[in-house]
């Protein structure tokens, strides 16, 4: 700790007598400055101890010249007396005394290089004292980081190193390690200074703390922010680079893990789908443990999400650490899970806004089940549901596995023909075509419905084979046109 005047004035040796300014005398020496000009304050930085005889001193200057010194932000003034002046004069003291600038009198057997030294001795003790403290604690941080237990503990051990709040962010600002817990509630108001740390740090002031900000990685992958409220000194602010730095490496750490992971799982996903299940789980049990355990037995149920990619990014951060018992791979654009059961797969997805889900039915074919959940994810999608079930979707019949686009699609290039030539009003032919293929193609009884003679009804459709290009005695035309007039 910085030596204040109180302290200065303690030292017997020096005789130091205090004549102003004792409410003060707890403000911190920065260093000691001797002169004798009668505007020091181009050569001051703030916080000094002037040291002066008074040669340009005089009554009438005295109180410009202790409001230049108040303005610069000097420490204190020590007069030496027995010099040019034989006594510290009045009238210094008295504006000494109405500005609050603490004024000692330093006795003819002082010389001012004994407060220097003093002075000195003790800013060197507070800077070894700060040596010896950034030391420890960037040794105590090490061997954390060394001992793997994770950002948690390194926070924690920052946080007791120089006792103050801190918080470990992701680049989103969402919260990942807090100590203490109550340090959660001042993430709201750091969200606004988090978007001016692009890179570096960042001092800010938050709700009466002064906070420090760290950007943590190359890429802006995260932030730390350590806040109290008397700050932090440049002790403190070493300790908590070398924790930003230790954080960095983690979190690149965990990244190239992470990608690692990533691509294995999609190689697995890959070799389920692609017909060497066996060979796939083998692999699944050997690597993830009992964790993944559950996959190995079938009968299955796969899940299918699609969406953005930052929905399924989130997905696979909630299904990583709320449901480890799923295997989950991000697989041809979308994130495939297979377990035994999947429920919470569903409830996780339906949190996340953007995201869709297809669940197959219980299988014991993964590829098959894939298929299945992809259809329905697409169909969600397309019908902007956030949950579709294969039972459900194949229950809606050809129409329904198609989807709606598919459909009206299909619907338009086939009937177009058709369509053109009713609006013309020479004839009905879909509501004929219809009702022909409704009765299996039988003449008398959609002619009866229709109310023309079976010959009108011949010639009708004549005119759709004709336009169409297609051979109605084909079963496969007919299924093709009635799946069209239903989409239509």
């Amino acid at each position: 700790m910085a030596l204040a005047l109180r302290d200065l004035v303690a030292q017997r040796s020096l005789d130091l007598r205090v004549l102003a300014g004792e409410h003060a005398l707890d403000r911190e020496i920065a260093w000691v400055h001797p002169t004798e000009l009668a505007d020091p304050t181009a050569f001051l930085d703030g916080g000094e101890l002037l040291l002066t005889t008074g040669l340009t001193i005089d009554d009438v200057s005295v109180p410009d010249y202790v409001g230049r010194l108040v303005a610069a932000g000097v420490t204190g003034v020590g007069f030496g007396s027995g010099l040019s002046h034989a006594e510290v004069p009045q009238a210094l003291i008295d504006a000494a005394a109405d500005q609050g600038l603490p004024l000692l009198d330093v006795p003819h057997g002082t010389p001012f290089i004994a407060i220097t030294k003093a002075v000195s001795a003790a800013v060197a003790a507070d800077e070894y004292a700060a040596v010896v403290r950034t030391g420890k604690g960037q040794q105590e941080l090490t061997r954390t980081a060394l001992g793997r237990r994770g950002p948690g503990a390194l926070v924690r051990k920052l946080a007791r190193l120089v006792d103050a709040w801190v918080l470990l962010l992701d680049a989103s600002g969402v919260v990942r390690e807090a100590t203490p817990a109550s340090a959660r509630s001042r993430v709201d108001a750091l969200r606004g200074e988090l978007r001016q740390v692009r890179a570096g740090s960042r001092l800010a002031t938050v709700d009466g703390d002064e906070v420090l900000l760290q950007a943590l990685g190359t890429r802006g992958r995260g932030f730390l922010a350590v806040g109290a409220p008397a700050g932090l000194d440049v002790a403190d602010r070493h300790v908590v680079t070398t924790a930003a730095a230790l954080l960095s490496l983690s979190l690149e750490r965990d990244r190239a893990h992470g990608e690692s992971l990533r691509g294995l799982r999609s190689g697995l996903a890959a070799l389920l789908v692609g017909g060497q299940p066996e060979l796939a789980l083998e692999v699944i049990g050997t690597v993830f443990g009992p964790v993944a355990g559950p996959v190995s037995e079938p009968p299955w149920q796969v899940v299918v999400l699609v969406g953005s990619a930052r929905a399924r990014a989130a997905a696979i951060d909630a299904l990583e650490t709320e449901l480890p018992q799923v295997f989950f791979a991000e697989y041809d654009g979308g994130v495939l899970v297979l377990g035994d059961d999947v429920s919470g797969v569903r409830q996780v997805a339906e949190r996340m806004p953007g995201l869709h889900v297809g669940v197959s039915s219980s299988t014991s074919d993964v590829d098959v089940g894939y298929r299945q959940a992809r259809r329905a994810a697409e169909a969600a999608r397309s019908a902007g549901k956030p949950v579709v079930r294969f039972d459900e979707h194949a229950a809606g019949g050809v129409l329904g596995l198609l989807g709606p686009e598919v459909a009206r699609a299909f619907a338009d290039q086939a009937l177009a023909p058709l369509r053109e030539h009713d609006a013309t009003g020479r004839g009905e032919l879909l509501t004929s075509l219809r009702c022909w293929l409704s009765h299996n193609g039988h003449w008398d009884r959609a002619a009866t419905q229709l109310g023309v003679h079976r010959h009108t009804l011949r010639n009708r459709l004549k005119k759709v084979a004709e336009l169409t290009g297609r051979d109605l005695d084909s079963p496969g035309v007919r299924a093709e046109l009635w799946l069209a007039l239903q989409a239509d």
